[in-house]
């Protein structure tokens, strides 16, 4: 596609989003019934698919169970003549040693492991080791030029140690012009703060825990402490790999800093502006730890209706499969973690849809339904579609992402995921404005949840992507009540052996309700000319655009 094309297909989306609006005739004549959902949540959180574990018996029950009912619907494979896309993948245990030793010209320190540090390796080697390596305080660890930002200029951190903060400089500044504000960005998450570390040649990264900004305790991360992680498959590639991640906590940072003779409270002050500079602790680190590797494969399913007159156009629906497997027993004996709202209930709602594409008349555009495996691992499978695409970036329209589907019964609202991202969010809008509903910005912008589900990967790549959650306010019973019903989940269910379907429990008309939306707004997408485009200000439009012009 030339620049000339780009710039048309820019304003027919515009164009197109004010003839939708427009418009008054339903947007689909597939009506969705609480049966097209509740059969497939029903056998997908059972305890006989065992939690759905990547690697395990489960997993081969479910991405079977996923691939005969594409064929039962009459979809063609997704992947040439194959339902399945593997996805190499390595489970690395890492057992650091239980004590780090930091030293300064005059001083010694010994941090005692899981209570001040949580280290973990993505390297395979069975032993890693350092000794006497250099700290760098790199603040915010973030190189952004959209906002003029490089917290790594004039400074080589090269087999060196970075310690940086979480979250964006505009976190708590009540700022919007930095950054965000308080609306976490990608440069705010943890991962990108592992991978611009990576990218600078980093032979460490310590991010700096603080649980206002981090959105979550320093016991979550403790819950990585020895455990086995799951990360993709990259022998053979040139793919530069940290001998260590981890965490240290807020308490541990302030004595760094004292060690190194720089006030804490000046060091957070200076790192919130763009002139900040990296500056060298003039301390050492030294600790070791024990790996072990485990080679694989899982499996992504993917399925497809070919377009009637676009077959070469994409618009991809994305809903996870995996979930926890079998683990620890909970007060009541049970140690199957089903997954019932994470995510059993959206590859339900991806099964839906696809019978309904397949019910209705046959789209324009091709519509693609992809399962992916490993997003309770850090969303490696849409990772893997992401770097090895089946279908060309540059062809593919949009991604729809599903991960939790209303329980609650019927909403006024859904939480728009990263509101202000990309055009998607205008089409969604037409959507609900057609039915008497509204979006809410995402209560915990803070938190970053635009970037902790797959639809994230897909916006790695510039392709524009939509992911709402269930909204709070209750049809019958209000914002209250609806706020003390996702509050209760989070608390009594979520990744815990008690997510599992309760008929009683839940409520799926409002599940339903959202299953037409997203079938809505991927129908127009599909039967249109439209692309939509990031906004001004996202961290992704420079990426679609950087392809789309050649």
């Amino acid at each position: 596609m030339n620049f000339n094309q780009f710039k048309s297909l820019l304003s027919a989306t515009i164009s197109g989003i004010i003839l939708i609006a427009c418009q008054n005739k339903e947007s689909s004549t597939y009506q969705f019934q609480i049966s097209d959902l509740e059969n497939h949540l029903v056998t997908l959180s059972s305890d006989s698919f065992m939690g759905r574990m990547p690697f395990t018996e489960g997993e081969e029950i479910a991405v079977k169970y996923l691939e005969n009912e594409f064929k039962s619907l009459g979809l063609e494979p997704g992947n040439g003549d194959s339902y399945y896309q593997d996805v190499p993948m390595v489970s690395i245990t890492t057992r650091p040693s239980n004590e780090m030793t930091i030293k300064s010209a005059s001083k010694e320190l010994k941090l005692e492991g899981l209570k001040d540090y949580v280290l973990w390796t993505q390297r395979t080697e069975q032993f890693q080791k350092f000794e006497d390596i250099e700290i760098v305080f790199a603040g915010f660890g973030i190189i952004a030029p959209e906002y003029g930002w490089n917290d790594y200029k004039n400074i080589d951190v090269k087999d060196k140690i970075v310690m940086v903060l979480v979250n964006d400089p505009g976190f708590g500044t009540e700022d919007e012009s930095l950054f965000k504000g308080n609306t976490m960005t990608y440069y705010g998450r943890w991962t990108y703060k592992f991978e611009e570390a990576a990218r600078q040649g980093a032979l460490g990264t310590l991010i700096v825990h603080n649980t206002i900004p981090a959105g979550y305790g320093f016991n979550v991360i403790q819950n990585s402490w020895n455990a086995s992680k799951l990360y993709l498959d990259n022998r053979g590639k040139e793919n530069y790999q940290p001998k260590f991640e981890g965490w240290v906590t807020l308490p541990v940072a302030n004595q760094l800093f004292e060690m190194a003779g720089l006030n804490e409270r000046e060091m957070l002050a200076q790192a919130r502006r763009p002139e900040f500079q990296a500056i060298p602790m003039n301390l050492k680190a030294s600790s070791s730890m024990e790996v072990e590797a485990t080679y694989d494969i899982s499996r992504n399913v993917i399925a497809k209706i070919t377009g009637s007159k676009k077959p070469d156009e994409y618009i991809i629906y994305t809903a996870h499969w995996d979930h926890l497997g079998i683990g620890k027993p909970d007060e009541f004996g049970d140690s199957i973690y089903n997954g019932a709202l994470d995510n059993a209930s959206g590859t339900a709602a991806l099964m839906a849809l696809a019978k309904a594409f397949k019910t209705d008349k046959q789209p324009e555009r091709t519509v693609v339904f992809l399962s992916v495996t490993a997003e309770e691992q850090g969303l490696w499978g849409s990772a893997y579609y992401a770097e090895n695409p089946i279908y060309p970036v540059e062809k593919t329209v949009a991604n729809i992402n599903m991960d939790g589907i209303n329980p609650y019964g019927k909403m006024k609202d859904v939480s728009l995921i990263g509101i202000g991202q990309s055009e998607m969010e205008d089409l969604l809008n037409v959507e609900l404005a057609k039915v008497g509903r509204y979006s809410a910005p995402e209560p915990t912008p803070s938190a970053g949840y635009y970037f902790r589900s797959d639809h994230f990967n897909f916006a790695k790549v510039g392709i524009p992507a939509l992911y709402f959650g269930t909204g709070i306010d209750h049809v019958e019973k209000g914002k209250a009540y609806g706020k003390e019903l996702q509050d209760d989940y989070t608390v009594k269910y979520y990744h815990k052996p008690s997510d599992a379907y309760d008929p009683e429990r839940w409520n799926l008309e409002g599940a339903v309700d959202d299953v037409q939306l997203l079938y809505n707004v991927g129908k127009n997408l599909a039967n249109s000319d439209i692309w939509p485009q990031w906004k001004e200000g996202s961290e992704f439009k420079a990426i679609r655009e950087g392809y789309m012009k050649k």
